[in-house]
């Protein structure tokens, strides 16, 4: 395992959505990182030298532990919907069963820290099926054991998405309009905030090594993402 100011290794997964595309691309440009490991379905149109691209079966994740090995950070951007997943079962899987998988394999390597993306009104007795799911994730993930655990709970994510989401769509429209109202006090919450500005808080907060749980609100994500430029270094 690296110490403090040395190279480290970065696994990612879901490296293909929104705010997981960006988070890779900081990632890589990124000099304290050697090593970016994201495991994909299916190979991604992205060459660079530190890049390690691990196509996966995301039912047998266990097959593909080597990818862990010797790992610092754990980033999970993974997520879907009920719509695209055709199921509440199968948006379980995607967003609840197979991060904590990943999260208990990488706990069983040593890692040190899993910085992973949640949401708002995340609580695991929620009556809401998408928050009670995401409460879920947290708790689990808890569990692991992994001594530096952080939770970032964005509002809605603006940003170009491989496909189209037309409530969230409306949603966008709906907070880009009142935005200017959302800024101070507790609207902070709801803004809606670009996914570029969430990756890079998650590589931030990686970078400062904070031991303990940690969880992130909407508010906090922006002031640490835009609280001076990501150093490269």
């Amino acid at each position: 395992m690296n110490l403090l100011g040395q190279t480290r290794k970065a696994i990612v997964i879901g490296a293909t959505g929104m705010v997981g595309q960006q988070l890779v691309t900081g990632l890589l440009e990124q000099h304290s990182y050697t090593e970016v490991v994201i495991l994909v379905r299916e190979s991604l149109k992205l060459t660079h030298p530190k890049l390690i691209q691990v196509i996966v079966n995301w039912d047998e994740l266990e097959k593909y532990e080597s990818a862990f090995h010797q790992a610092d950070d754990l980033f999970c951007c993974l997520g879907t919907t009920i719509k695209k997943a055709g199921s509440q079962a199968a948006f379980r899987k995607v967003d609840l069963e197979y991060p904590v998988t990943a999260a208990k394999i990488a706990k069983r390597h040593g890692i040190k820290q899993f910085i992973g993306i949640s949401s708002m009104g995340a609580n695991a007795k929620s009556r809401v099926f998408y928050s009670r799911t995401k409460g879920q994730f947290e708790e689990e993930v808890k569990k692991t054991g992994i001594p530096s655990i952080h939770f970032v709970r964005p509002s809605l994510l603006l940003g170009d998405r491989k496909e189209h989401r037309t409530g969230e769509k409306m949603g966008e429209v709906f907070l880009r309009l009142f935005d200017p109202l959302l800024k101070l006090g507790k609207g902070r919450q709801f803004r809606a905030i670009p996914g570029s500005l969430v990756a890079a808080a998650m590589i931030r907060i990686a970078l400062q090594e904070q031991k303990g749980i940690h969880i992130y609100s909407n508010h906090e994500i922006r002031e640490i993402a835009e609280s001076q430029p990501l150093s490269q270094k």
